[in-house]
């Protein structure tokens, strides 16, 4: 196991091309090679101070776990996205005290609330290449599900060294489909506080109508802080517990951003599919979007129609539905953006020209021998027919998962897991369930109280119930069977109310007290919901280990695919990046409008003018009225934009970002903050899949409304008081 310099680790293994404009989420050592494209389009530090990890500006960012934030005061002051921060919020909110709809702001330290057991800050720390350790590992495994589960042993064991030294997470990244494997060791920051967050008429403002769209007016900020054990380690909430210091953080520009301006993101963006087989996206684009898209739709109505009638409902699912909103949204517009691109067309086309390429000896292919290309071509074919196998069980693995992922029921089949996973060695248990999981597994027991509701969670089961009914007699099993009676609506429902009336298992302590028992003793529990959990756990193993046998034959052909890809794209002049896969990365472009369609031309800045025209008392355009009259008092303070003769509220860029970038600092040329990323455009979301740089644009909140929002619409004076002295 070989440590790289800062300044070596990560890269690519292959060197970039030439580049479409704001294309590529750039691993951060790529970004020395280059330089003169970052140069030409603006920046002005130094590019080697990118790839410097721990160092300033790349060290102030961190990871919260699917989504990015920074420090921004030397006193742990964390600022992220509020839809990042809105479980937080949620779960510190009850129908009497609403902090979704009030907002929230800790007037002293000692009123910063908890944002919940599983709340994480991670702190990058130090990058180690290990491809040559998992790559022996791997070698001579007999099938896919023989060779996952030597990536899981070696993965463990990587990771247990790693973390030898307390207070530390390491997480091993995969690059290019296997190609790559590098090690990331990340300070775990597990006491962190909500500090600030604007009501949800500022924060949300435009809700699900206008997310996605663009003109947008939303305050998408919120600040936590770090709290870190009096000897400066993480530590569990705790009153005693002080802030952390950070090494680095961000200032606030001072420099008013402009059209044309410079503009780079450092991120953690999730997953995108740029390389992707023309099958694997049939998939997504004839199945997952529209069918699974249409369950979302179906079972946000159940929510919403139970919440307009009980508060508690409405509160306690509030960030479950919302997630539900914008993964539903995203698909529609990923749709919508396929047809306007006919991308079916060009993803099948782009993959042909790849196996042509390669059946007609690759010219140009530098590095890509006659046995590489057959083991390509092989590779491709084994993919596929992997690909349309797993086709025939799609919808059974879809209802059995999301029973098995609801609410309370979910809850108590990871405490069954948990006991099973719990007799063997710790280097030997599945991936999620070993000691350094116990905490988080213990968090979501307890988060779990104040995102349940009885009834709301048999209405979810009995939809999923009805799924169940519909699928072939072979895909069915004899405890749900027998759960759902003559398989009516009526028959499901009091299935399930004689289910969960006779569970014991709904307090939170009743749970945490299985976590120490064996799994011959839940399997002996009478308790009726925990025995259905038992009765269904070989069905969710097998089809668990069947993702896991698919995951192991990608570990041996996706690299040998991919590396044709690569060659091919380099023999044509592509750009060549990693998809994304949460690890850091970097993009950058400038800051542009673009044109939608025919005759309509966006500009790249909002203002307070167009939020006050466009609010309308209702939600989610309810902006509160403090903030209509400083808008219409023309009270800009100093934060006003003389080009625009008002202050900016969102901008455009032609940034390529994805889901995990929410909450990106944006930055200027100099490594200052001027935005927080929170989205993408309508027309972009696409671009996950196939880049289209006409018109992928990224949305930022823009800092000069954060600062304005806490000095005219929703006060924060401690806040201020705190980023100004940073600034110093």
């Amino acid at each position: 196991m070989r440590r790289l310099p800062l300044a070596l680790a990560m890269v690519a293994s292959v060197l970039a091309a030439p580049l479409a404009a704001g294309e590529g989420m750039w691993v951060p050592q790529q970004l020395p090679e280059i330089a003169d494209e970052l140069r030409a389009a603006g920046l002005e530090l130094p590019p080697e101070r990118l790839a410097e990890l721990t160092g300033d500006p790349i060290g102030a960012v961190v990871a919260l776990g699917g989504c990015t934030a920074s420090f921004v005061s030397p006193q742990g002051l964390v600022a992220t996205n509020h839809h990042c921060a809105y479980g937080a919020i949620q779960l510190n909110s009850t129908p009497e005290r609403n902090l979704m709809a009030l907002g929230f702001n800790a007037a002293t330290l000692a009123e910063e609330r908890s944002a919940g057991p599983n709340a994480r800050v991670f702190v990058m720390d130090r990058i180690t290449e290990v491809t040559a350790e998992v790559r022996q590992a791997l070698r001579g495994a007999a099938d896919g599900l023989a060779r996952q589960a030597a990536f899981e042993d070696v993965q463990r064991a990587l990771v247990a060294e790693c973390e030898r030294e307390p207070g530390y997470r390491c997480t091993l990244f995969s690059f290019f489909g296997g190609q790559t494997f590098r090690l990331v060791r990340q300070l775990e920051i597990r006491d962190v506080r909500l500090v600030y967050a604007p009501p949800s008429s500022i924060g949300n403002f435009g809700g699900e109508i206008d997310n996605w769209m663009w003109p947008r007016h939303t305050g998408d900020f919120t600040f936590y802080r770090a709290y870190v054990g009096p000897d400066g380690r993480p530590a569990p909430y705790a009153p005693e517990n002080v802030p952390f210091q950070p090494r680095h953080w961000l200032r606030f520009a001072e420099t008013p951003l402009e059209a044309g301006d410079f503009v780079m993101v450092a991120g953690f963006p999730g997953q995108t599919n740029r390389y992707a087989l023309y099958e694997e996206f049939r998939n997504v684009a004839d199945w997952q979007f529209p069918v699974v898209g249409r369950h979302l739709r179906q079972t946000v109505a159940l929510v919403e129609r139970a919440s307009a009638a009980d508060p508690e409902i409405a509160v306690r699912y509030a960030a479950t539905v919302r997630n539900w909103q914008n993964a539903m949204k995203n698909w529609e517009g990923q749709l919508t953006g396929f047809a306007r691109i006919d991308a079916a067309v060009r993803k099948r086309e782009g993959e042909r020209a790849v196996l042509d390429w390669l059946r007609a000896g690759a010219p140009g292919a530098s590095g890509l021998d006659a046995a590489a290309r057959r083991e390509a071509l092989a590779a491709h074919q084994r993919l596929v027919a992997m690909t349309l196998a797993a086709r025939a069980l799609r919808e059974r693995d879809l209802v059995f998962n999301q029973i098995g992922g609801t609410g309370l029921l979910a809850s108590l089949r990871q405490a069954y897991r948990l006991t099973r996973e719990s007799a063997k060695p710790d280097l030997e248990r599945a991936p999620g369930f070993q000691q350094r999981d116990r905490v988080a597994i213990e968090g979501a027991q307890r988060q779990l109280e104040r995102r349940y509701v009885r009834g709301m969670e048999i209405e979810l089961l009995a939809y999923w119930l009805g799924e169940y009914v519909r699928l072939p007699a072979a895909q069915r099993v004899p405890a749900l069977d027998a759960l759902v009676g003559d398989g009516s609506p009526e028959a499901i429902r009091a299935g399930l109310a004689g289910l969960y009336a006779g569970t014991t298992l709904e307090p939170v302590e009743a749970r945490l007290a299985l976590l120490d028992r064996t799994a011959a003793e839940l399997e002996a529990h009478p308790d009726p919901l925990l025995q259905l959990v038992v009765a269904l756990f070989p069905t969710w193993q097998a089809i668990e280990d069947a993702a896991r046998g698919r995951a192991g034959e990608n570990l041996r052909d996706r690299p040998a695919f991919l590396a044709a890809v690569q060659a091919h794209r380099r023999a044509q002049g592509g750009a060549i990046y990693p998809d994304a896969n949460l690890s850091l990365r970097l993009t950058f472009g400038q800051v542009t409008g673009y044109v939608p369609r025919d005759g309509v031309a966006y500009t790249p800045f909002t203002t307070l003018e167009g939020l006050a025209a466009k609010a309308t008392g209702v939600t989610p355009f309810d902006a509160p009225q403090v903030q209509l009259d400083a808008i219409r008092e023309r009270r800009h303070g100093r934060h006003a934009d003389a080009a625009l003769g008002s202050v900016p509220v969102n901008f455009l860029s032609d940034l390529d970002i994805t889901g995990g970038n929410s909450g990106s600092p944006v930055l200027d040329a100099r490594g200052r903050l001027v935005g927080l990323a929170f989205d993408g455009n309508w027309e972009s979301v696409s671009s996950n899949w196939i880049f289209d740089p006409a018109m992928t644009r990224m949305i930022a909140v823009d800092s000069r409304y954060m600062l304005w929002v806490m000095e005219q619409a929703f006060p924060a004076p401690r806040v201020l008081a705190e980023l100004e002295a940073a600034a110093r």
